[in-house]
């Protein structure tokens, strides 16, 4: 009975243990294989980094200012009498806007007048009797000082009228009329916009970073869809201070604006020119992998698999990138000219992945596109 049991416990052993080894060599020749498996090949296009020579420009987002602009408001609460500009209107330092109702202050005025006469001939008589030892010297100071008293009354009615007629402030071109004839206006009460367009202000902002290639002259060119073309103009002022918010330093750039197309609060695209040329590896925009962690581009290589055997697969490089132009991006290092450098098809890679290239479509790569149905 022992020996049966003996010889089957045997049994079973031997049969696990054949079992066992064999699944132990399926599973080792599976991993080999997994091992040894290649991807088949991702279809990529390519182009050659080739190095140019970039015009240092910087870009910016400006606004417009004035060099002057103000609301024309009333100085004086009163009845709008005469209305002498029209919206739009053109008009020079001193020119009269708006007269306001003043019958009220001539009246008032011809009263002023006829009392400072009154005491003009008084001021005469005291002098006259105090010439003759007949008055005393203070009723002549009281005459006198009565004759001014009465004098600054008509100055100050004078004053009043004057600021009743409401003049330009500078010469420059008006806005819309924001009021009518016969209307009521209180102390303070807007009347039309001016703004001196000619010449014009541009400011914008650029990075710390930037501050040792900026100086005042430098040629800034501006470009809205406003307006076509360019307008020049030159740097005129660097603020004293770096916003700590943003770290970035405010630039005022001044343009002649001879045509008028620059218009105080429009959004502009500044171009500073920096005056020297730098070299760059140029490269599709499209080229680029872009990441939180960093840039990068794919260079296509000769990569040794596993087996020793080599095919041809990319390796990921992370680069620094500069300005960009049309279709192209400026990179500032870590592609070398001559380098193959995968254009499209990029997010379908690793680093090690297994190409095929295939450049019979490529993308775009133009520092100056033109859409195709302009």
């Amino acid at each position: 009975m022992k020996k049966r049991m003996f010889l089957m416990l045997l049994a079973v052993f031997v049969f696990l243990t054949l079992i066992g080894g064999f699944k132990f060599f399926q599973v080792k020749a599976a991993i080999a294989k997994g091992k040894a498996y290649q991807a088949p090949p991702e279809a990529v296009t390519t182009t050659v980094a080739r190095q140019e020579e970039w015009d240092t420009t910087l870009n910016a987002i400006g606004t417009v200012q004035a060099v002057h602009g103000v609301t024309v408001a009333a100085d004086l609460p009163g009845t709008i009498a005469e209305i002498l500009f029209r919206s739009g209107q053109a008009v020079n330092e001193g020119d009269v806007l708006v007269r306001l109702d003043t019958r009220q202050e001539r009246a008032q005025l011809a009263a002023a007048e006829a009392q400072r006469e009154l005491t003009r001939v008084a001021l005469d008589r005291q002098k006259g009797l105090l010439a003759q030892g007949i008055t005393s010297q203070a009723a002549y100071d009281q005459a006198a000082a009565e004759f001014k008293q009465a004098d600054a009354g008509v100055g100050e009615i004078k004053a009043t009228i004057d600021r009743k007629t409401i003049r330009a402030p500078f010469a420059g071109t008006l806005g819309i009329r924001l009021v009518n004839l016969g209307e009521y206006l209180a102390g303070g009460a807007p009347i039309v916009p001016l703004q001196s367009l000619q010449p014009a202000y541009v400011e914008f902002s650029v990075p710390q970073q930037e501050l040792r290639g900026l100086r005042v002259g430098g040629v800034v060119r501006a470009t809205s869809d406003g307006f076509n073309g360019l307008e020049s103009g030159a740097v005129t002022a660097i603020d004293s201070v770096v916003d700590p918010s943003t770290r970035n330093v405010r630039v005022q750039a001044t343009f002649a604006n001879r045509g008028g197309r620059l218009r105080p609060g429009m959004f502009v695209e500044t171009k500073l020119e920096q005056g020297k040329r730098m070299p760059v590896i140029t490269l599709p925009a499209s080229a680029i992998s872009y990441a939180p962690f960093g840039d990068s581009v794919f260079i296509v290589e000769n990569v040794k698999a596993a087996d020793g055997k080599s095919y041809r697969g990319v390796r990921q490089q992370f680069v620094k990138l500069g300005a960009s132009r049309g279709d192209q991006v400026a990179v500032l290092s870590g592609v070398k000219p001559g380098e193959e450098v995968v254009t499209s098809g990029v997010f379908k890679l690793r680093p090690g992945s297994a190409v095929l290239v295939n450049n019979s479509v490529q993308p775009s790569n133009s520092s100056a596109p033109k859409p195709e149905d302009s």
